[in-house]
C-alpha cells in the first residue's frame, strides 16, 4: 500500500498496519507527521529511543520492551511515559522499522 505524507509529500509503501516496508524511506520529516498522526510531540529524547530502534532493526536484532528498557537510554517507565498506549508498537512505527514480532 502507498501512503502520502502531506507535508512533505512523500509517498511510501507501507504495510497493512502503516509501518513503513522500507527502512531507506524514513526521515525525520516523516518521523513528524507519523508522531502527529499518533498524538505524540517528538523530543530528542524520542529521537534517542528512535535511532537506538533504527539501529538494531538495521542489524536484524530482535527488539522488546524489555530490551530498549536494558538498552541505557530509556527505562521501561520511560518509554511508557514517551510512546504511551503501545510503546514499542508506537515507537516503532515512527522509526519507520518493520513491527517487531513482540508487538500484536
Amino acid at each position: 500500500m502507498i501512503k502520502t505524507f502531506c507535508k512533505t509529500q512523500v509517498e511510501v509503501n507501507v504495510s497493512e498496519d502503516g509501518y513503513l516496508e522500507d527502512m531507506s524511506q524514513w526521515n525525520k520529516e516523516i518521523a513528524h507527521e507519523i508522531a502527529d498522526e499518533i498524538g505524540i510531540e517528538l523530543t530528542d529524547k524520542h529521537f534517542e529511543v528512535i535511532n537506538y530502534l533504527r539501529e538494531k532493526a538495521a542489524a536484524k536484532e530482535a527488539l522488546t520492551i524489555r530490551k530498549v528498557g536494558k538498552s541505557g537510554i530509556v527505562t521501561i517507565k520511560e518509554l511508557y511515559q514517551l510512546f504511551p498506549k503501545g510503546p514499542l508498537k508506537f515507537s516503532s512505527k515512527i522509526a519507520g522499522i518493520p513491527k517487531p514480532t513482540s508487538c500484536i
